[in-house]
């Protein structure tokens, strides 16, 4: 990873960032709308586990194109899928790609709203399974294939619908000394975007829950 997509991040204190996460948790149901308008992060895993991991992305950002296919789904059998984390996306646009960083965020968040959480990560993986292809007739395929309504969602990203999301989740990763992406977080801590490495980070924050 370099600095230009990934890399320089700080330590950050665990009582901060797991306010934020606080704020996050008392969103209310994935897939519905904030009092302030906004969709709450998207979550595998357990929601109320004990350990919370976080990663900040950039749909256009080849490093987490690879993060996400790879790195992902080895950490999915191990700790989501078992409860033993909540893991948590957030968008962080660099961007890497104006305006397609901003409208696949959008996109990604409009089938969040549509199907809840398991329908954003299915169109999560989908995009960057797409990157190379990312565009208005991408963004309705997959809406699309889906069983979304792909007209929608292209409208969605097209006009930049759920940009305060967007801008709300980059804001918050900027205080936290996010500066490329894939940037993860493990309750507080910003550990290296690899499974060794956040792996490692999960099995310290469960033996001091």
């Amino acid at each position: 990873m370099n600095r230009g997509h990934g890399a320089a991040q700080r330590t950050t204190s665990r009582r901060a960032m797991l306010a934020g996460v606080a704020a996050t948790a008392a969103a209310g149901v994935a897939g519905c709308l904030q009092d302030n308008g906004r969709l709450p992060a998207p979550v595998r895993g357990d929601p109320d586990a004990d350990v919370t991991v976080m990663a900040f992305e950039d749909f256009a950002c080849p490093h987490c194109r690879d993060y996400s296919l790879s790195v992902v789904p080895e950490l999915a059998e191990e700790y989501f899928e078992p409860g033993v984390v909540r893991y948590e996306f957030h968008d962080f646009p660099i961007p890497v790609a104006d305006p397609l960083s901003w409208q696949a965020a959008c996109a990604a968040r409009e089938a969040q709203k549509r199907g809840g959480d398991g329908t954003f990560w299915e169109y999560e993986r989908l995009l960057f399974r797409n990157q190379s292809e990312l565009g208005p007739p991408t963004f309705e395929a997959i809406g699309n294939e889906l069983d979304l309504d792909g007209d929608a969602v292209r409208e969605a990203a097209v006009e930049e619908a759920h940009r305060d999301t967007v801008e709300a989740d980059r804001v918050m990763g900027q205080n936290e000394g996010v500066e490329g992406t894939p940037a993860v977080f493990v309750d507080g801590k910003a550990v290296e975007p690899t499974a060794d490495a956040i792996g490692s980070a999960i099995e310290d924050a469960r033996s001091q829950s």
